[in-house]
């Protein structure tokens, strides 16, 4: 009987040695709500799931390149190929989850019709979302561009602005905080979320392009690793559609 309890007591010790704790870093809204969703249901399949939350979209990247993040969970395709690119980093996407609007805001003006002329305009001033707001600028006849379907376009391929648009580029956490002190403000879904603004209410939207799914990132070395493909699992399951489309009533959409 000893060694029978002796027997049971080691193997609940190596259990609970073999438990895999991961940290991933997250924006707030959606990303840290739905990996805070899924956290129970992982915990039940021996994964301690540590949400580490960030205001910025570099540091997530920086962090789990230098492996003091297991995984993140915050960005889309473009935007990590940029990063990857610039920073000379490795890492890779492992499952698409959501896809988030990515729409400019006015707090002065009901329509685009309403934008005086000199009208200040906050944009992005990352590489990637500078393009993706100027395109649509362009798309809503406000400017032209070189080439007004390239994402990377930059205001040097400005090349009409008829109503004389100031356009300021701000880091993208500044952004909401803009929306009542520009004419217009571009704001990513999940800062507008936090800030209490209704994505429905913006003048110019951009929905449901798939090449803007949020994916959770990892890298090489670990993409493999059984409690990153659980996480992967639990982030494309019926039970995580289910609170996208539940919790966020349309103002996000699933990306799987």
């Amino acid at each position: 009987m000893k060694k029978t309890l002796t027997a049971l007591a080691a193997f609940i010790a190596f259990s609970a040695q073999a438990a895999e704790h991961l940290v991933v870093g997250a924006t707030p809204v959606p990303h840290a709500e739905i990996l805070e969703f899924v956290k129970p249901a992982l915990a039940k399949q021996g994964v301690d799931l540590d949400i580490k939350v960030f205001n910025d979209f570099i540091q997530p990247n920086l962090q789990l390149a230098q492996k003091n993040l297991d995984a993140n969970y915050y960005q889309y395709r473009p935007f990590l190929n940029d990063f990857n690119q610039t920073r000379h980093t490795d890492l890779v996407p492992v499952v698409g989850v959501h896809i988030e609007p990515f729409g400019a805001y006015s707090a002065r003006y009901k329509t685009l019709a309403e934008l005086p002329e000199g009208a200040s305009v906050a944009i992005p001033n990352d590489p990637v979302n500078t393009g993706r707001a100027l395109v649509l600028l362009a798309e809503a006849g406000l400017l032209k561009l070189k080439d007004p379907s390239n994402p990377q376009s930059t205001q040097r391929d400005i090349t009409d602005n008829p109503r004389h648009l100031k356009i300021r580029e701000l880091e993208g956490a500044m952004l909401a905080r803009s929306v009542k002190q520009v004419d217009l403000a571009f704001v990513f879904a999940n800062y507008a979320l936090e800030a209490g603004i209704d994505t429905n209410s913006a003048l110019i939207v951009e929905k449901g392009k798939d090449l803007y799914v949020e994916y959770l990132v990892a890298r090489p070395d670990n993409l493999q690793d059984p409690g990153i493909q659980k996480l992967a699992k639990a982030l494309n399951s019926p039970e995580v559609r289910n609170f996208i489309l539940t919790r966020y009533k349309g103002q996000i959409a699933p990306g799987f």
